[in-house]
């Protein structure tokens, strides 16, 4: 067994230790106890990983283990990481271990919420590993399945029709994403026999330019939905503003890089001749993405709709970044899902803190609470200023490097969409200044508010855990971009080598 399947099952045994549950302690025993063995076994499949690099294996994907699932469409169960893959599974371990503790106090029906929420985080672990179109597509839809239940039932305000939109929206971009699949599984190989296996289709390269120009669209679509690409982006704001706290975590920290790791690994890596002829498409798309995203936080009042709108720019920066081609570029945007991974997650953790004692998520209604509670609103600022680019802060690091790569193209179309998303950063400081500044500083508005206690332990460990995180992309970023680099750059030399003389 690779060590990659235990990722699989160790969320299995977590679901079989949660079914026999018989109390609420127990509960928390057992999302304590297998959260942190998935957040151990990341950190040491992180160490691993770096260490076979280091020893000189240049594999496309290590640790790889393939067994024949059903034999007649010859589909496997095939994984494989490389070092997009293995960050990937690292901020999934991180944000799962903190959503935890930050729904350490869910009420009603705790045991049924941790069994969906770590049902949802098999999905997204298995999608990660897998190099195997049927088995990554499978996972995909475990991890879908579950929003609508933890919205409709735990979340808040206008929850079943949040559920439900974002449910239907998301199944559409599924039922876009599987048409996809099997017109690239049967144009997958030139010699008759068929396979699912994603390395073994790129190096085939049978899929014919006029399929390429059909299926580009609708892989990248499918996945672009789940990635709040525009205008496919509407069940994102609804769906953040009624998730209860972990699963909004959850769902922009992780769920939503399902859709920006599925365009890159599967649209752009299997058709790179669509990617070329195409992109100048979904480039305008993502382009609006970004700067709408940030224009609509900065006229939002609620702070779940302002870290909604605001994730819709910043993962419409991700996609805009892997259309820009070349390697520094794509890996910004794997740094950037990284970095927005952390801090939304951290943003909805602390809002949800924050509702939870003063039971509004109206800025208007709040104000001060700065000396009411230092450790929240702390914890507050450092999630913003990570947001707008902070310097010693993954955000930072993440942004300059989509820019960069981004302004190597001399071509005026795509200098001008440079132009377009760098404007973003301007807008980002504005909302987020005004949100600091409003709910943090000034004069207190609820009287009942100089009452409210601060953070407590298991809220605090929440918070560190992702801090640091944090603060260790914007201190550290080399090891994570070198790690990027080597797997994005297979996938650049890929698509550069159709790029008209």
């Amino acid at each position: 067994m690779s060590i990659l399947s235990l990722f699989v099952l160790i969320p299995v045994l977590m679901l079989g230790g949660l079914f026999l549950s018989r109390n609420i302690s127990q509960v928390r025993t057992v999302a304590t106890i297998g959260s942190a063995l998935q957040l151990i076994l990341a950190i040491v499949l992180s160490v691993l990983f770096c260490m076979e690099r280091n020893a000189g294996n240049t594999a496309e994907m290590l640790f790889m283990a393939d067994h024949l699932w059903f034999a007649p469409l010859n589909i496997h169960y095939a994984v494989g990481v490389d070092g997009v893959s293995v960050l990937m599974i690292l901020l999934s371990a991180i944000i799962v271990f903190a959503g935890v503790f930050a729904s350490w106090k869910m009420d009603p029906l705790p045991k049924e919420f941790f069994i969906w929420l770590i049902l949802l985080s098999t999905g997204v672990f298995g999608f990660f590993i897998s190099i195997d179109l049927f088995t990554m597509f499978l996972f995909y839809e475990v991890a879908l399945i579950p929003m609508y239940l933890l919205i409709g039932i735990w979340g808040s305000g206008h929850k079943f029709y949040s559920a439900m939109k974002l449910t239907l929206m998301l199944m559409g971009g599924s039922a876009l994403l599987m048409l996809g699949i099997l017109g690239i599984y049967f144009n997958s190989s030139a010699d008759g026999e068929l396979t699912m296996n994603i390395l073994k289709i790129a190096e085939n390269n049978a899929i014919p330019i006029e399929m390429q120009y059909l299926l580009f669209p609708l892989t990248f679509v499918g996945f672009g939905v789940l990635g709040a690409m525009f205008p496919f982006h509407t069940w994102s704001p609804d769906g953040h503003a009624s998730a209860p706290t972990a699963v909004s975590m959850l769902h922009a920290g992780v769920l939503m890089k399902l859709g920006g790791y599925g365009c890159f690994r599967v649209a752009m890596y299997l058709m790179p001749q669509a990617t070329v002829e195409l992109s100048w498409i979904f480039l305008i798309l993502t382009g609006i993405s970004v700067v709408y995203g940030a224009f609509s936080a900065c006229v939002q009042t609620d702070l779940k709709y302002i870290n909604a709108y605001s994730s819709v720019s910043h993962c419409g920066l991700v996609l805009f970044a892997l259309l820009m081609w070349n390697t520094t570029a794509m890996t910004g945007a794997v740094m950037q899902m990284l970095s927005h991974g952390l801090m939304t997650a951290l943003f909805f953790a602390l809002i949800g803190m924050i509702y939870g004692r003063t039971h509004t998520r109206d800025i208007r209604e709040m104000g001060g609470l700065m000396k009411i509670m230092p450790f929240l609103a702390a914890c507050y600022v450092i999630a913003g200023l990570a947001s707008l680019g902070l310097p010693g802060l993954s955000g930072f690091v993440a942004e300059m490097t989509i820019f960069v790569g981004a302004f190597q193209w001399t071509d005026v179309f795509d200098r001008v969409f440079t132009i377009i998303a760098c404007t973003s950063i301007v807008i980002t400081a504005v909302y987020i200044l005004r949100v600091v500044g409003k709910i943090l500083y000034g004069p207190v508005q609820d009287k009942h508010h100089e009452t409210l206690t601060d953070a407590v332990w298991y809220e605090r460990l929440s918070t560190i855990t992702l801090i640091v995180a944090i603060a260790g992309i914007g201190l550290l970023p080399f090891w994570v971009s070198d790690l990027i680099r080597d797997s994005m750059s297979v996938i650049s030399d890929r698509i550069l080598q159709f790029l008209p003389l």
